[in-house]
């Protein structure tokens, strides 16, 4: 619930949440009364709308029948490593698009990466390409208007996830609405799916803001995605239609009004779309970090097109979770990424920006560890956590983990810069972990927008795709040079056995330290006393 919290109030964040200011909050949140609801559904739900399946008649679809040419029940894919690629990427697949672009995400920054790729959707749509953008409402404050300009396009229809209703302009009321209707706010859908006449999908993690393509000079994410085409893709697209035409889901102009024409409103996403607040990024290396073209090159000579082949498919939690129907541990997709990863044989890397493995999770790793499967954890230090409640959580679970001989790794900023890899990328910008991954027996790969976390097993959708391949597991060593970490510190048991220490990887020196890196004691202090009043399963 902090996390809520740290969100809708940016002056509490962090360290800086004190006792007497969120005492405050609460009492004016549970002092309002009479707010309005969401409109019901009843006779006035939306007609359901399919996803248009891919048709030799577009090009994206002509390439993805050449990627998989013969059909063998195997998918087509190509890993999206470099946050640069990853959005070069979703920025061919929106030109070339011809009738269909599905985009369904958490968070759609109102930056300058969020506004480039509004623009494309409109000008996709201005083609007449059917445009269907599903975000969910959490991180939509103030930006109504430039959405209601995407919405007059006669092809494209926003819609939004459990959404908001009282003063959609202003964070401020919408932390008095979010305690007022809690249990229902509460849930949030953090699905990410990218689906391009019906022949293409990008799955993974990255939200669709400047920070998870390294463009914000604050804090950038260290992220993975697959780009993919063949049987996997209808199988996402049907769990697109499952959520857009789902309860928990209304069109944009139920919940937003403005005064403005359709007229004006063009004009405002005219301008607010301009190159002057949405520049393009910079150009791209001649290939990326595994010897790929980009892709505009790639579809230039689709004959030549060669990516991996694997088996994969795709899976998601219910809509309905948001109404609290399964909000359970066994909720599908949590159920089939612990049941995968409890079938390995000989090692298991988890990548998880936040991990709370909880009494369920160490008794899986006691077991695993039990029958000689090596374990290794990558996570985020506290220092460089953007949700440092729950790295306090996750804190308690070092010790057990360390002593059944668990490798555990946290992602420092400090540590990146010493690596040569993130050096140029990072600049004076933080960085931070937000890949979602598995890596099973180096034979299978889960990957989607998980956390390991309760909130994501029990409260918030998620989306995944599961693939088994050798040749994946072996690129995705190879880049995060999961063999032979750096840019991390490696955490161990101090000689007493029963606290820890963090060793240095990202230079010669490797030292050693006593607490945690590159925070006060004060901030430690802090988020102990806090973590004391949040439920574990609200984190």
């Amino acid at each position: 619930m902090l996390k809520l919290i740290a969100f809708l109030f940016p002056a509490l964040r962090g360290p800086a949440l004190r006792p007497m200011a969120l005492a405050a909050v609460f009492l004016m949140a549970f002092a309002l009364v009479g707010c309005a609801g969401l409109p019901p559904r009843g006779l006035t739900a939306e007609a359901p709308t399919l996803a248009i399946p891919a048709s030799a008649a577009t090009e994206l679809g002509r390439a993805a029948t050449s990627l998989n040419s013969p059909p063998d029940g195997l998918s087509s894919m190509r890993p999206l490593i470099e946050a640069s690629f990853a959005l070069d990427a979703r920025l061919e697949l929106m030109r070339r698009a011809t009738s269909s672009l599905d985009i369904q995400t958490y968070q759609l920054g109102n930056d300058k990466t969020g506004r480039l790729l509004l623009r494309e959707m409109r000008n996709a749509a201005r083609r007449g390409v059917r445009v269907r953008l599903l975000l969910d409402d959490f991180y939509t404050a103030g930006m109504d208007r430039l959405l209601l300009g995407l919405a007059a396009e006669p092809n494209a229809e926003v819609r939004l996830f459990n959404p908001f209703v009282n003063a959609r302009d202003h964070s401020s009321g919408r932390w008095l609405e979010f305690f007022t209707d809690f249990r229902r706010l509460n849930h949030r859908m953090h699905n990410k799916l990218f689906v391009a006449d019906g022949a293409m999908v990008i799955a993974g993690g990255r939200n669709l803001a400047d920070e998870y393509f390294l463009r914000s000079e604050s804090a950038n994410f260290i992220d993975f995605e697959l780009l993919l085409a063949g049987p996997v893709v209808p199988e996402s697209a049907a769990i697109f239609d499952t959520y857009w035409n789902s309860d928990v889901v209304y069109p944009l102009q139920r919940v937003a009004s403005t005064s403005r024409t359709a007229a004006e409103l063009k004009a405002d996403f005219e301008e607010a779309t301009s190159p002057a607040h949405a520049p393009p990024p910079d150009p791209l290396p001649i290939t990326d970090l595994l010897g790929d073209l980009p892709l505009g090159a790639q579809l230039a000579n689709v004959g030549e097109l060669k990516w991996m082949r694997a088996e994969a498919n795709a899976t998601a939690d219910s809509p309905n979770k948001a109404l609290g129907v399964m909000a359970h541990p066994t909720e599908p997709l949590a159920q089939r990424f612990h049941e995968m990863v409890a079938t390995a044989q000989s090692n298991v890397v988890v990548i998880s920006p936040y991990f709370i493995p909880g009494d369920e999770g160490m008794e899986r790793i006691r077991m695993g560890r039990a029958h000689g499967v090596n374990i290794t954890v990558i996570t985020n230090s506290l220092a460089d956590s953007d949700e440092p409640l729950v790295n306090i959580n996750y804190n308690r679970y070092r010790v057990d983990m360390l002593k059944l001989g668990v490798n555990l790794y946290e992602v420092s900023t400090q540590q990146l810069r010493r690596a040569g890899q993130f050096r140029d990328l990072l600049k004076k910008a933080r960085g931070r972990l937000h890949a979602k991954l598995a890596l099973v027996d180096r034979q299978w790969v889960l990957l989607g927008s998980m956390n390991l976390d309760p909130r994501s097993a029990r409260l918030n959708t998620e989306f995944g795709v599961r693939v088994r391949s050798f040749d994946l597991t072996q690129a995705l060593l190879f880049a995060y040079q999961l063999d032979d970490i750096e840019g991390v510190y490696r955490v161990t048991l101090k000689p007493d056995g029963q606290n820890v220490q963090w060793v240095g990887t990202g230079d010669v020196q490797n030292e050693v330290l006593d607490s945690e890196p590159d925070s006060s004691m004060l901030t430690r202090l802090q988020l102990l006393l806090f973590s004391w009043f949040v439920p574990t399963d609200q984190l």
